[in-house]
Order: C-alpha cells, then sequence, then structure tokens
C-alpha cells in the first residue's frame, strides 16, 4: 500500500509566557528565559527545521525567541553537552548531522532493551495490550495526516510502554537517555524513507499481535526485525 506524502516539518512558533492579566509582567528569570531558548532549539532540531549542517547564530535565535544573547549562549552551553549541536566561538552553534556510527549503537541499543522487554510483557496484562492498540490507532491517524513529528513521536511512546512493562526501572531510565536522539533518527529516517511509514506501523501491528497471543519468541523476533531496519538503511541497504 503507497504510503502518504510526508509534509515538510514546520518551524516550532517561538515559545511564550502568557499572561491573563494586563498588568506588567514581572521580568523572567534568567533560567528560564534560557530554558525557553532551549526548547525552542530542540523542538527544531528534532523536528529537521535546523537540519545536521545548518550554523545557528546568537543574533539570530535571540530574535527568534525575543530574548537576548546570554540567555542563548546557556541553551546552547546545554544543547552542545546534549550532543546536538558544536559550539564554534565567534561562528555560532552548528546543528550536528546524524552519523551512521551514531544510529548502529543507538540501534545496538535499543535492541539489547527492547527484545528483553517483549520478552519479560509476556504475558501482557490487558492494560497493556490496551495501550499499545491505541497508539497504534493513533499512528494511523499521524500517517494518514502526514504528520511525521507526531508520528514518530508516538513510535517511541509504543516502544517505551513496553520498556516500561518489563519493571525495571534501571533498564527504562537507560532507554529514556536514547529519546532525544531516536526521534531525531526517527524524523530523520522517515523523510528519507517515506516508504517506511505504512512499513512500520505494519511491524508495530505484529509485535502487538504476538504479545496479545502471549509468544514471547515471536514478540522478540518481531522487534529484532522491527529496530534494525534503522541500521540496514545506515549502511545503504533497503529490505
Amino acid at each position: 500500500m503507497a504510503s502518504a506524502p510526508i509534509a515538510p516539518a514546520r518551524p516550532p512558533a517561538p515559545p511564550t509566557s502568557p499572561n491573563p492579566s494586563h498588568a506588567p509582567s514581572p521580568p523572567a528569570r534568567p533560567q528560564r528565559l534560557a530554558g525557553r531558548v532551549y526548547a525552542y532549539v530542540k523542538q527544531a532540531v528534532l523536528e529537521r527545521h535546523y537540519e545536521g549542517g545548518t550554523l545557528l547564530t546568537e543574533g539570530d535565535l535571540a530574535e527568534a525567541v525575543g530574548v537576548s544573547r546570554t540567555p542563548v549562549r546557556e541553551a546552547l552551553l546545554r544543547l552542545e553537552v546534549e550532543g546536538l549541536i558544536r559550539l564554534y566561538p565567534k561562528k555560532g552553534a552548528l546543528v550536528l548531522p546524524v552519523s551512521a556510527q551514531e544510529i548502529a549503537d543507538v540501534v545496538e541499543t535499543r535492541l539489547l532493551v527492547e527484545e528483553h522487554a517483549a520478552r519479560k510483557a509476556v504475558p501482557a496484562p490487558a492494560e497493556l495490550i490496551s495501550r499499545l492498540e491505541e497508539l497504534l490507532d493513533q499512528q494511523r491517524a499521524q500517517a494518514a495526516a502526514s504528520d511525521l513529528a507526531a508520528l514518530v513521536a508516538s513510535d517511541r511512546c509504543f516502544h517505551a510502554t513496553i520498556v516500561r512493562s518489563a519493571g525495571n526501572q534501571i533498564l527504562e531510565r537507560l532507554y529514556d537517555q536514547l529519546r532525544d536522539r531516536q526521534l531525531r533518527m526517527g524524523v530523520a529516517v522517515m523523510h528519507a524513507h517515506p516508504d517506511r511509514v505504512a512499513k512500520s506501523i505494519a511491524e508495530h501491528a505484529e509485535i502487538l499481535a504476538a504479545l496479545r497471543a502471549g509468544d514471547a519468541d515471536a514478540a522478540a523476533a518481531a522487534v529484532h526485525q522491527h529496530v534494525s531496519w534503522v541500521r540496514h538503511l545506515a549502511r545503504g541497504e533497503d529490505r
């Protein structure tokens, strides 16, 4: 079945601080301003409004968000620590592209965690099955609307729900550390391979069917097949 065309990501709206009254607002704290810039830039990077290789300047970001350059610097330092950008003095911040090595490392970690979680999810409780069904319905609606960013977020939530069901809080925290990388890779790969949208949803349905049937081996195998395709595409392969 042909997948619907994917609309390009829209730039995020600059964050605002609503003031229900007409009285002047008190000055925002520096940390709050830096947080606004951080959220704005991070969303733009994860949703590919700022693609890998884009050079961001403090002045442009300050104007876009409506703040001074000081909170912009603080936000960019935080994003550099998270590995999303690289700062160059007197030039700006370079949005780092997703590398093949990064994809391989994330996929390897995901397989270790998610295959284990899929096995532990069996027998799957009714609330887990219900939640996965709800997320799968969301993905179908988002694909039909060509809302790629929302689709990738729902995709990630589908897998995180299975991981949480394993009941291992250490593994859950480890998996949560992959969140931003998963979202960014998912959007990038789906843009490059829009035919994968329908395939990804179909593979989620296979994972859900295996969990519903109580087949731990089939659930783990379906997870392995689904997660591994990202690594194949990073190597220039298709399947």
